[in-house]
């Protein structure tokens, strides 16, 4: 129970791209990654042959369960821009 002045803990999505591609960088397994990151854009309907996927290792937020967290970035091969909300759904831990 909450008490006056206290705020909810954060609750983190296990299913989110981010916390996933978290989790295997801290396994190991980030060869696996750019997988993970392609098949996510073929569920968007994207293309995944238009993105290059850039991993930024970053401070992982508190009470994750994680160390580091890894942001992704999308950047397009043909050099128009990467659609805003697809970015920021990209890289939503919740």
């Amino acid at each position: 129970m909450l008490q006056i002045g206290q705020q909810p803990m954060p609750r983190y999505n296990p299913f989110s791209l981010q916390l996933q591609v978290s989790r295997m960088f801290e396994q190991g397994q980030s060869f696996f990654a750019t997988t993970r990151v392609q098949d996510w854009l073929r569920q968007r309907n994207e293309d995944p042959n238009q993105y290059e996927v850039i991993f930024h290792e970053r401070p992982a937020p508190a009470d994750s369960g994680l160390i580091k967290a890894i942001e992704i970035q999308l950047k397009r091969k043909d050099g128009q821009p990467i659609d805003p909300f697809l970015q920021k759904e990209l890289n939503e831990w919740g």
